[in-house]
C-alpha cells in the first residue's frame, strides 16, 4: 500500500516559489542564518497579530546585524544601519504568494496555516532575501493535552532577537530531554526560569502571605496570586504572545510580576503554562529540574535525578487567561485576502 502524500507546504524566496520539494519549516531554519518569525493563520482567513509580527522580524534584523551579524549571515557588522523599511513589503508579497500557491496544491482554507518568515543576507541591492515557508498546523486543543517540561540548558545568546540558527544550537540539549518531555525549558543556574527553547514561560504563583491548601478562585486574581514570567534583561525572547499574555492579565486584573519563576519557591505554584504564536497559549502538566545542577552540559538526562512539579489540568487563573486570548485573536486578525490579491 503506497503511501499517503505528504501535507501540501511552500517555500517562497523574494516572491518566487521554490521549483523543488519544501523541507519542513525546522529544517529549514536549522539550514541558514537569518531573523524570523512564526505566525498562525486562521480558517477564518485571518493572520494572526501579523503587524506584531512584521515588527518584531524587522527588530530582530536589526539587532543581529549590530551586535551578531553572523546569525544573520553577515561577515561583519553592516557600513550603514540596516533599514527596516523594506522589510514588511518583502515580507507581504512573498507571504501572498505563498498562499495563492498553497491553494492552488489543494489547501481549501479550512486549516491553520503556519507562516515562517526569514529575513537574512544577501547581495541584492536591498542586501536582504525574504525566504517564506507555509504548511499546514493542526493547533493542539486546550486543556486537553498540557506541556511537559524538562529544565535542560542555559540561556540563549542575544536572546532579544529571534534568528533561525537557535534552531541548530538548541540540539545541543537533547541529551538531556527526558522520555515524554515536549518542551525544554532554560536557565543559567538551576532555579531562576527563563524561558522554553521554543515557548515563553509562565507561572501561576501565590503571594507568600496567601499560602494556603485551599484551592485558586477567580475571586482571589487581585490579592493572592501573581502571573510571573522571566523579564526581558534577564535574557529572555520578547514573544508576541509573552505581550499579549500580559496585556490580557492587565485587563483582567490579574498582577504580573516580571521576575524569573524560583524553583526553590515551587510550592508557591499553583498553575504553570506556556505560550508561543502557533500554540497560543498551553497549561502544563510537570516540570522536571535536575537535582544537581553543576556539571550539567557534560551529562544526560539518564545520568542525573530529577524533581518533579506536578500540576492537576488547565487551572481556573490559565483557562481564564486563555479565554481572553482567543477573544483577541478574533479581533485583531489580520484579513488575509489582503495579501491574496493576485
Amino acid at each position: 500500500m503506497s503511501s499517503p502524500p505528504p501535507p501540501p507546504a511552500v517555500l517562497v524566496s523574494n516572491g518566487a516559489v521554490s521549483p523543488h520539494a519544501p523541507p519542513s519549516a525546522a529544517t529549514f531554519l536549522e539550514s541558514t542564518a537569518g531573523a524570523y518569525t512564526t505566525a498562525r493563520a486562521s480558517p477564518t482567513g485571518g493572520l494572526l497579530w501579523w503587524p506584531r509580527h512584521l515588527l518584531r522580524l524587522a527588530d530582530s534584523a536589526r539587532r543581529l546585524a549590530e551586535s551578531h551579524p553572523h546569525l544573520l549571515g553577515l561577515p561583519g557588522p553592516p557600513p550603514h544601519a540596516l533599514s527596516a523599511s523594506p522589510i514588511a513589503p518583502l515580507v507581504n508579497r512573498s507571504v501572498r504568494v505563498g498562499v495563492h500557491e498553497m491553494r492552488r496544491l489543494g489547501d481549501r482554507g479550512s486549516e491553520d496555516l503556519a507562516i515562517t518568515a526569514l529575513v537574512r543576507a544577501d547581495g541584492s541591492p536591498e542586501g536582504l532575501e525574504v525566504c517564506v515557508h507555509l504548511g499546514l498546523y493542526v493547533p493542539p486543543v486546550f486543556g486537553v493535552a498540557g506541556a511537559r517540561l524538562a529544565v535542560a540548558g542555559g540561556g540563549r545568546e542575544a536572546a532579544a532577537a529571534k534568528y533561525a540558527p537557535w534552531a541548530r544550537m538548541r540540539k545541543a540539549m537533547e541529551k538531556m530531554r527526558p522520555p515524554g518531555t515536549t518542551e525544554l525549558l532554560l536557565t543559567n543556574d538551576g532555579d531562576r526560569l527563563l524561558e522554553g527553547s521554543v515557548t515563553n514561560f509562565f507561572v501561576v504563583c501565590r503571594k507568600e502571605e496567601h499560602l494556603s491548601s485551599e484551592p485558586l478562585s477567580v475571586q482571589a486574581m487581585s490579592n493572592e496570586i501573581e502571573v510571573q514570567t522571566a523579564p526581558l534583561s534577564d535574557g529572555v525572547l520578547p514573544g508576541i504572545m509573552r505581550q499579549i499574555v500580559i496585556e490580557v492579565c492587565h485587563d483582567l486584573g490579574i498582577p504580573v510580576g516580571e521576575v524569573s519563576p524560583s524553583w526553590s519557591k515551587r510550592e508557591l505554584w499553583e498553575e504553570a503554562f506556556v505560550t508561543s504564536s502557533l500554540r497560543l497559549i498551553q497549561h502544563v502538566e510537570t516540570i522536571q529540574v535536575p537535582s544537581v545542577w553543576e556539571d550539567i552540559d557534560s551529562k544526560t538526562w539518564n545520568d542525573v535525578s530529577w524533581v518533579v512539579k506536578q500540576f492537576q489540568g488547565a487551572g481556573c487563573i490559565t483557562t481564564q487567561i486563555q479565554r481572553k486570548i482567543s477573544e483577541r485573536a478574533i479581533m485583531e486578525e489580520y484579513n488575509i485576502a489582503n495579501l491574496c490579491e493576485l
